[in-house]
């Protein structure tokens, strides 16, 4: 990141995290793409027993799916729902849910797919507290196969959005 040259009001500068940057607007594909990379991540930091790390990311790459099916019910110049917008600013996974238009279809699945249901029951507990946790190999590649099995919690989600 280019280093921005503010100086507070007596002279100073101002480290970055004093100060905002403008956001790159997120759209539904920087979505998709960050929920693969983020869960490519979390195998390679599993491959290298950086098992905390691979746990996180693993939970972050849901985060990111889920969000990409909220954006795909919104439209672009429509002004946004303040409920909505009020239950898409959370990292439980399980209430994003209901905003991504996921909760029912998600229902649905595991009537027919108790695997997925078994795998929706180690990854829906994953919060982004766990960023401050210990985790174990075991915890870890736990995750990391609910989410990325090819008939895992990522392919489901990528059906439906």
């Amino acid at each position: 990141m280019a280093s921005l040259n503010i100086m507070s009001h007596c002279g100073r500068w101002l480290p970055p995290y004093c100060y905002s940057v403008p956001k790159k607007e997120v759209k539904r594909k920087d979505l998709q793409v960050l929920a693969e990379t983020r869960l490519r991540e979390a195998q390679v930091l599993f491959q290298n027993r950086k098992f905390d790390g691979a746990y996180y990311l693993a939970g972050y790459a849901v985060e990111c799916a889920i969000k990409a099916c909220v954006a795909r019910r919104t439209r672009r110049f429509d002004f946004p729902d303040k409920d909505l917008a009020n239950q898409v600013y959370t990292h439980d996974l399980t209430k994003l849910l209901t905003p991504a238009g996921l909760a029912q279809t998600f229902q649905e699945e595991f009537r027919t797919d108790r695997a997925l249901e078994l795998r929706w029951g180690v990854v829906k507990d994953w919060s982004e507290q766990s960023r401050y946790e210990t985790h174990s190999r075991k915890e870890a590649k736990d995750i990391i196969d609910a989410v990325g099995h090819p008939q895992g919690i990522l392919a489901c989600i990528r059906k439906y959005c």
